[in-house]
């Protein structure tokens, strides 16, 4: 599937999207939930969109916990789910490794159940020493509490010449209490002791989109995410569209200032945005308008004038950033027009 071309203003649907796309490819952390609990209006949206006959299907790039234990947390918190529904970076690196490794050799696992479980689906088998003689080294992130000594154990074995493959290399992660270091910062650690490179499945990357298509068999798929390095970025790579929902990391101003590969296909507060069309943004005086807005540049400032949902005025604010930003970062001011809009 070829590269999705970096727009210029937000896109527009007549229909709701949970009728113009027949799959949604849910991220969960800051989408679904944040802290363990459901993000406002999460459930309702997604059970209206599920009655309405859309596939759900929750991609993550938190290796940690099994495909059973995401299902039953979102069962918990009133979104069904089974196993098959859910899709995990342990799994896309699990088959990344097994397409370059024989049936049946062992790989040092520096990670948690999750990252067994899919190594144990592949045929592979999961070990626990250097001194086991993987074939390859497979890192996850392992929760708060890992081991140092298990970045030693990896180090061991890439420095003896085992191929190294991680999860995923997301810097950080939510948690109930703020954001967290990820498994992209226990690559770096190993990465640093090491000097090797790890071939890498998670978002944005091919392997995870191509695993979530395989398993999920989705034809009209819509990328829902809340963070433009890795959902939205990954929906571009992989030419589907996309859903920014600001529920979670990324806020109006760094939206603003995408770049053009991590711009999403549309834009909304939270899930309810699944249930309704998407306006059309037009070109107006000078500026684009959406809604009861107008953004245009004056100056060194993007500005916008009018009233309304703040929505609307975020994707006329958009359409002038990113056009007056080609592929690249918006440089003027954004601030005081996020701030009249109110979203900062």
């Amino acid at each position: 599937m070829s590269q999705r071309q970096g727009r210029n203003r937000p896109g527009s649907s007549e229909k709701a999207l949970r009728e113009a796309y027949d799959t949604a490819l849910l991220d969960l952390d800051g989408v679904v939930y944040a802290g363990g609990e459901a993000i406002a209006h999460a459930v309702d949206a997604l059970g209206v969109a599920r009655d309405g006959g859309m596939h759900l299907a929750y991609v993550t790039n938190n290796a940690l916990r099994t495909p059973e234990a995401v299902a039953a947390h979102l069962t918990e918190l009133g979104v069904p789910a089974e196993a098959g529904d859910v899709i995990t970076s342990a799994q896309a690196v699990a088959r990344l490794i097994s397409e370059q490794v024989p049936e049946g050799s062992r790989v040092l696992v520096i990670g948690g159940e999750g990252l067994r479980v899919a190594l144990r689906e592949r045929g592979l088998v999961p070990v626990e020493s250097a001194d086991d003689e993987p074939v390859a080294v497979a890192q996850g992130y392992g929760g708060p509490d890992m081991a140092w000594s298990r970045f030693a154990e990896a180090s061991y074995a890439i420095r003896a010449g085992v191929p190294w493959f991680a999860s995923n290399t997301d810097l950080t992660i939510p948690s109930a209490r703020g954001i967290a270091p990820g498994n992209g910062a226990a690559v770096e650690v190993v990465r640093i002791a090491t000097g090797a490179e790890p071939q890498v499945a998670g978002k944005p990357l091919p392997p995870m989109h191509r695993e979530t298509i395989l398993r999920t068999g989705a034809e009209r798929a819509l990328v829902v995410g809340d963070r433009l390095d890795t959902d939205i970025e990954g929906a571009n790579v992989g030419g589907v569209d996309s859903l920014l929902v600001l529920t979670g990391v990324t806020d109006a101003v760094q939206l603003l200032r995408a770049e053009a590969k991590y711009r999403p296909t549309y834009v909304d507060a939270d899930l309810r945005g699944l249930l309704v069309g998407q306006p059309e943004v037009v070109e107006r005086g000078g500026g684009f308008g959406c809604g009861g807005w107008t953004a245009s540049v004056k100056g060194e400032a993007l500005v916008v004038e009018g009233e309304g949902d703040a929505m609307d005025g975020l994707r006329a604010m958009c359409a002038v950033a990113w056009g007056a930003a080609g592929d690249g970062a918006c440089g003027v001011e954004v601030g005081e027009a996020v701030k009249r809009v109110g979203l900062a």
